[in-house]
């Protein structure tokens, strides 16, 4: 099966974000879980890590179902979410 034949179809979508993980997030993989359960790459652009807090800003990009249903699992997991924009692609 090709790469193109398993991703959703549907709109596409590109959503820029600022993920901010608390201290005990920090040393996860929660983007990687997020891209293995989602099907949504994440472009990051600009991130900060210290010991107790760090943030990421990025561009969520996916099947825009896949997309959003993202955003609120890493809400779920405790990431703080804080949308920048969205851009649709056709």
């Amino acid at each position: 099966m090709s790469e193109q034949s398993r991703r959703p179809t549907g709109d596409r979508r590109n959503v820029r974000v600022r993920l901010t993980f608390p201290e005990h997030l920090i040393t996860e993989p929660v983007l990687a879980r997020m891209m293995r359960r989602f099907d949504v790459e994440p472009n990051i652009r600009r991130a900060k890590v210290e010991e107790t807090v760090g943030w990421i800003v990025c561009e969520l990009a996916g099947a825009a179902d896949a997309v959003e249903a993202a955003i609120v699992w890493l809400r779920e997991q405790g990431v703080e979410v804080d949308r920048l924009g969205d851009v649709v692609e056709g």
